[in-house]
């Protein structure tokens, strides 16, 4: 009888992230089913980050529940999202989401835009095997 492994998680969030991703999620109108992750090509540092509400699930999809959220992760960021933390935090002059992403090289002044390296391949598959 085999030992059966927990499915690896992409990302997980803080109490925080999810509180905040709760009472975004309860506004909106359609009902979304997920917060939609992924990341583009874009700003200063070559990557940035991307949110966005999702009415459905697409196939192929990664779908993460954590703490009463769910997260659905755009296949082609699912190796530069590995192991990322989403936080949310406020300061005096702003408050937003953070990526604690341990792909990350380095990010831009602005911090909007940032450099992200994949995760080795064989890093999934020897957690999830």
């Amino acid at each position: 009888m085999g030992v059966s492994r927990p499915k690896l998680s992409v990302m997980s969030l803080t109490d925080a992230a999810a509180a905040r991703v709760k009472h975004l999620m309860a506004k909106t109108n359609p009902p979304a089913v997920a917060l939609r992750i992924g990341v583009k090509k874009g700003g200063c540092a070559g990557m940035e980050y991307t949110m966005d509400y999702a009415e459905a699930l697409k196939p192929g999809e990664d779908v993460v529940e954590d703490k009463g959220v769910t997260i659905a992760i755009e296949p082609s960021a699912v190796l530069f999202l590995l192991g990322t933390v989403m936080d949310f935090k406020t300061d005096k002059l702003s408050s937003g989401f953070v990526f604690n992403n341990p792909n990350q090289t380095s990010a831009c002044g602005c911090g909007e835009s940032v450099a992200i390296t994949p995760a080795r391949s064989e890093a999934l598959a020897g957690a999830a095997g």
